[in-house]
């Protein structure tokens, strides 16, 4: 064996115990549980929304346009006199009739929506009446405001924290363990879609001729919590 490999052998040998000796020690693994709880708090639907609509057809498409526009224009100044209701321009569609077994265009129909949201169901609902001798009731819809919603998330996340807490020292109670909460996260964005009036009783309404106000019952929405996190067993 030449000198210098004899050396370069002899240094391995010696740095391998310091080398080994600075590897961190084994961190012990520590007992940990899973936990899932949910809370729910009712939200009153306090925000009505309603789509009306008118439809007309007519062999001439630009006196077609002029009578529903009329009619929208008509609708707009009427709503707008009713504060408790904000009101704005809904989808707007245009379609030609064509003769039966032909690309002839024999009439053109027209459909034009406006969009009414109120929190007053009263006013809302006195406002229908008035508008529906010019318009049908495509659709009413229930939803808690922005403001109502919030508060009731809130309340349903200090209810879930309180749940899990309480599941946490029941687990460990159960083992005969102390614990520690490692982590915790709170998941609000629960899929949500406002409550909508049965399409039957709505085609009633809009079939009425006279202005008696439609009865509106809005409900309440549960609006749900979940909280899921893991605590560590001491």
């Amino acid at each position: 064996m030449k000198p210098l490999q004899s050396l370069l052998i002899a240094t391995a040998c010696i740095a391998s115990p310091a080398w080994a000796q600075t590897s961190p020690p084994a961190v012990p693994s520590v007992p940990t549980i899973d936990l899932s709880v949910e809370s729910s708090r009712a939200a009153t639907n306090d925000l009505q929304r309603a789509v009306v609509y008118v439809e007309a057809s007519d062999a001439n498409l630009s006196a077609l346009t002029n009578r529903v526009n009329q009619t929208i224009n008509r609708g707009l100044a009427t709503a707008k006199g009713s504060t408790a209701v904000k009101v704005r321009s809904g989808n707007s569609s245009t379609w030609p009739n064509y003769v039966r077994n032909s690309q002839k265009i024999e009439s053109w129909r027209m459909r034009t929506e406006l969009l009414l949201e109120s929190r007053d169901s009263a006013a809302l609902s006195e406002l229908l009446g008035k508008l529906q001798g010019d318009f049908a009731l495509g659709q009413i819809s229930f939803a808690p405001s922005t403001e109502t919603r919030r508060k009731a998330e809130d309340e349903a996340i200090v209810d879930a924290l309180a749940a899990f807490k309480a599941r946490a020292e029941l687990a460990a109670n159960a083992l005969g363990r102390k614990y520690r909460i490692r982590h915790v996260a709170i998941n609000t964005n629960q899929s949500f879609r406002p409550t909508p009036m049965p399409a039957a009783r709505a085609a009633v309404m809009s079939a009425a001729s006279d202005s008696v106000a439609p009865s509106m019952e809005a409900g309440e929405t549960q609006i749900n919590v979940i909280a899921t996190g893991t605590i560590e067993l001491q």
